[in-house]
């Protein structure tokens, strides 16, 4: 009798920071059943060098893409984060440039809370504590973070990601990733541009992410 062979399953990797996007994309990718690994990065006394140590020090077998979504805030605040994401970045620009495994930095200013925000048709600019707060029902942010059941808030009732992605200034990000996808050999590759000038502005560049899980998905 002949052995069956061994398919060996691609995926993607997450870095992300917050409960927010943990909960958000557990729950997008159980529910549309998509291949992705997330990896929580505590920031805790490291900031975003530990998003550089964890990134680097992650395999790469079977991954076909490593997305590190961050927030903008700190490095705004603070001067020694900005050049924490500097180093960041030039890892990342560094992995692409080799044509290893792509590594995609995904950073929305001033956070996710914000994007999350802009999921919702009635958000125009408003606090984005109070917002949730009243528009969503939540008794506070802290709440909303944890909310394992976030994915469903913000995708049903008139809320979506489509709205989000629709919203977004993409002229404002402070770093893009041109990318192409070849779904027949398994490849992405990705060339990073940023703008120092553009740090600070209200956006996101999150729309490639999910740009290239809809292409290798649908």
């Amino acid at each position: 009798m002949s052995r069956k062979l061994r398919v060996t399953k691609k995926n993607f990797k997450v870095f992300c920071e917050g409960d927010t996007e943990y909960n958000y994309i557990d729950k997008m990718r159980r529910q549309k059943k998509l291949s992705i690994a997330i990896k929580p990065v505590n920031m805790k006394g490291g900031g975003y060098s530990n998003f550089l140590d964890r990134v680097k020090t992650d395999g790469t077998a079977n991954c076909l893409a490593k997305f590190i979504i961050i927030d903008g805030d700190r490095a705004v605040a603070d001067d020694s984060e900005k050049r924490n994401l500097r180093k960041l970045l030039e890892y990342c620009m560094l992995q692409n440039q080799s044509e290893r495994v792509p590594h995609f930095l995904i950073l929305d200013y001033p956070d996710f809370e914000y994007i999350a925000c802009m999921h919702t048709p009635k958000y125009r600019g408003q606090n984005v504590t109070q917002y949730i707060m009243k528009e969503l029902g939540y008794k506070s942010i802290d709440e909303f973070k944890t909310d394992l059941n976030v994915y469903n808030i913000l995708n049903t009732n008139g809320n979506s990601y489509n709205r989000m992605l629709s919203s977004l200034k993409k002229e404002d990000c402070f770093v893009v990733n041109h990318f192409s996808i070849n779904r027949k050999h398994y490849e992405i590759k990705v060339s990073t541009v940023y703008d120092w000038e553009k740090l600070g502005k209200k956006g996101s560049n999150i729309n490639e992410f999910f740009e290239v899980i809809d292409g290798f998905y649908t």
